[in-house]
């Protein structure tokens, strides 16, 4: 696993140039975004520095304990922040950070973020099921995990409609071969 996730860095830094892994933990940036999270979210975003990995440019901004992860982790998560990246490159960083955090809501209804965030996490839906099969990737704390992204103050409430993120979920593990 370590080599294939090795091969995925090199893949990235190859598509990427310039591509960087940063702990949140050193980012003045990273920091004040946890703040102001915290207080938009009224609290339920308060794991964002030490729980969720983020992606904004070239830059993929990682978790204190990310070499504690396991491979198989953190090669399932970089195959979802790939996506960012590519999110990044093809929209550029004032559109992804209009679309990502203000359109049309910031808070609840955050349509263009729950759409980014369906693209990235199909992608964890494949990886998931390409090392562990496909009934891991339907196993229903995975699913659960994934869905409540959407649903709970994790995101900001970004598609609050769990009948919508569900089916779109069953239609992402339909296309696994």
């Amino acid at each position: 696993m370590e080599e294939r996730l090795s091969a995925l860095i090199d893949e990235i830094r190859s598509e990427f140039p310039g591509f960087r892994i940063v702990k949140k933990s050193d980012s003045a940036l990273q920091r004040a975004i946890h703040g102001a999270l915290a207080v938009v979210t009224l609290g339920a975003q308060r794991r964002y520095l030490d729980g969720y990995q983020t992606t904004i440019g070239r830059t993929v901004y990682v978790t204190s304990d990310w070499e504690e992860r396991s491979a198989a982790e953190r090669y399932v998560t970089l195959r979802h922040e790939r996506i960012h990246l590519r999110q990044f490159a093809r929209y550029g960083l004032v559109a992804m950070a209009l679309f990502y955090v203000l359109l049309p809501l910031p808070v609840g209804l955050a349509w263009f973020r729950a759409r980014l965030e369906w693209e990235a996490y199909a992608e964890s839906i494949r990886a998931e099921a390409e090392l562990h099969g496909r009934a891991a990737a339907a196993e229903p704390r995975f699913r659960e995990r994934i869905v409540s992204q959407f649903t709970s103050g994790s995101y900001g409430w970004m598609w609050p409609f769990r009948r919508a993120v569900e089916s779109w979920y069953d239609a992402a593990l339909r296309t696994l071969p």
